[in-house]
């Protein structure tokens, strides 16, 4: 049904009980199943490929408006619209449900200051398509992943500026394949580092959400500050309050192909306000929108997310304390936290912070991928050389995505400033010792190892030969008097420190402080015995790494930016799905 809002824009409701369709196997999905959220859970056989799996019913009602994948950030908006509701929140502090943040040995120790003193903030934003209780197995899917493990469908990554002059998020799609780092569970269960690629929404198999955390941790070298992960519930629960969002497409658009596959999305051209379960189609829609794939979904999501923000700030039902008590209840039912969140003081504070950037300098990315050649991955993907790198690094550095610049760099991320000690940020908690707790050795005491690694991880450069000898005799001139040149040789692009124990950790900062390695190449792991320089592709000359190229100042063009004020986004509709 089809009618106006007093805003003359036409409002849309489903009265379809069901989308009638099947979730495509990821091997036949044109491009690869990519998408970066509110997909259908892939359903797996035995040998852990995706298979075909009957998609369940729609929620009740309209109760579907949001994906799990944008209900993280759309529960801070809510916990911070007005502090006249703080008041209500105090009694939720019971409900909050925490587990650890990183399950991994590389712990980074948590955002640093720049060199004003500001923070920037990193959270990983988590759908869970856990079926596991009653209310969320009555929100349909596949009966078979009922009880089964979960999938961390939904990846996004949240920077908050140090100057909170802007926003940057970055999505992955949960097909891409990485290798997974060693995950140890609290209770001392240790999932093994993977000998080959697995699928990124299978982390959350490997002890829980802090795997998540570890393995981007481990690809992105971004620091990681929170998590927020949630699930189908929590996005019914919280769907009623939020109204209708506008959205647009370039031509009128049916998701159904001739064997009753796609979501039932039937809209019109141009503007709709679409609520219950038309948003939910909208969300799930791939067949329809640009060349059918989950690309195309998730630029889709992206449009929704952005419009669904700038309705929460102009809604003013929001302002009702009561209403906010109501939202924040379901938010806190449905959401798991790391421990640094465990009190709604904290979650109030964090979302005040997050108020503060404009629609405007919010940025919607993708993680720049390429579609995999290796054996067996037909239809997954992989980042995109270069371009994956850019991006993650611009958020390192503290570099706004849409090219209009913060107001203060980031001063720990200058290529060359002298690293510090792995150290966790004020309400971070970390495993690790921090350089304060445990203080370094002098260097005539610290025994370090180096490893010639310079032909790169492809090795498409010969090793230069001594080099891990002349390296060695560098560290010997600044004092070291413990250092041996590794006759073993490894393969690394960028020059990295690697230390066994956490009270190895000051000692490798040191390490890396007399090379002039930034706090990102020390790195705790299993794999070594001590402290391991390894001499990267990066330093195949000279008594320092070269420096690297300047910075971009702006997304790359493959990472599709959507900027957060942008309200004429209009999705471009798939060929032979017209009306």
């Amino acid at each position: 049904m089809t009618e106006k809002d007093p805003r003359g824009i036409r409002v849309t409701h489903s009265s379809v009980r069901g989308e009638g369709a099947t979730a495509q196997a990821d091997g036949d999905i044109p491009g690869g199943g990519a998408g970066a959220s509110g997909t259908v859970p892939p359903q797996r056989d035995g040998s852990g490929r995706a298979r075909k799996a009957a998609a369940g019913p729609p929620g009740r009602r309209g109760r579907r408006r949001v994906l799990r994948w944008m209900s993280a950030v759309l529960s801070l908006l809510i916990l911070g619209t007005a502090a006249a509701g703080y008041l209500y929140y105090r009694h939720l502090n019971g409900s909050i449900q925490t587990d650890a943040l990183n399950l991994g040995d590389n712990k980074l120790g948590g955002s640093k200051p720049n060199a004003f003193g500001q923070t920037p903030l990193n959270i990983l934003l988590i759908g869970s398509d856990a079926r596991d209780d009653a209310e969320n197995q009555a929100l349909g899917g596949a009966t078979d992943t009922f009880d089964g493990p979960p999938l961390a469908d939904v990846q996004m990554l949240l920077h908050l500026s140090a100057d909170r002059s802007n926003m940057s998020v970055v999505s992955m799609p949960r097909d891409t394949m990485l290798m997974m780092p060693k995950c140890t569970e609290p209770g001392g269960t240790v999932h093994p580092a993977s000998k080959g690629l697995v699928q990124t929404n299978e982390s959350i198999q490997r002890g829980g959400p802090g795997c998540t955390v570890a393995a981007w941790t481990e690809l992105t070298k971004i620091p990681i500050d929170h998590f927020m992960m949630i699930d189908f519930k929590g996005v019914v629960k919280m769907a009623d309050a939020i109204g209708g969002v506008p959205v647009c497409v370039e031509q009128n658009v049916h998701s159904r192909t001739r064997d009753g596959k796609g979501s039932g999305l039937k809209l019109p051209k141009g503007t709709s306000v679409i609520q219950g379960e038309t948003a939910l189609q909208w969300l799930r829609t791939r067949y329809g929108f640009e060349d059918g794939t989950d690309i195309g979904r998730t630029h889709a999501q992206h449009q929704y997310m952005n419009s669904m923000a700038r309705e929460f700030r102009k809604n003013a039902k929001l302002s009702n304390p009561v209403k906010l008590n109501s939202l924040a209840q379901a938010a806190i039912e449905a959401m798991v936290v790391d421990t640094g969140l465990n009190k709604i003081d904290k979650l109030f504070d964090l979302s005040m912070e997050l108020k503060k950037v404009p629609p405007g300098r919010i940025t919607m990315t993708t993680m720049p991928w390429i579609y995999s050649t290796k054996p067996g991955l037909d239809g997954r993907v992989e980042p995109k050389p270069g371009e994956a790198e850019d991006l993650f690094r611009m958020v390192r550095e503290d570099i706004a995505l849409d090219g209009q610049g913060s107001g203060t760099p980031a001063a720990s991320a200058t290529p060359g400033t002298p690293a510090a000690s792995p150290s966790a940020s004020a309400g971070q908690p970390s495993a690790a010792p921090t350089a304060a707790a445990t203080a370094a050795a002098p260097p005539s005491r610290i025994a370090v190892t180096v490893r010639n690694s310079t032909g790169g991880k492809d090795g498409s450069e010969a090793l230069v030969k001594g080099r891990a000898s002349e390296v060695a005799a560098l560290l010997g001139g600044k004092g070291f008097g413990k250092v041996v040149a590794d006759t073993r040789t490894g393969a690394e692009d960028t020059s990295v420190i690697r230390f066994a124990t956490d009270a190895q950790a000051a000692d490798a900062a040191v390490v890396a402080t007399a090379l002039g390695l930034p706090a990102t190449s020390v790195q705790k792991s299993d794999q070594v015995a001590g402290i391991v320089v390894f001499v990267g592709k990066d330093w195949r000359t000279g008594g320092s790494p070269a420096a690297p190229p300047p910075a971009p100042t702006k997304a790359p063009d493959s990472a599709h930016a959507l900027n957060g004020d942008n309200d004429q986004a209009c999705m471009a509709i798939q060929p032979g799905f017209t009306w």
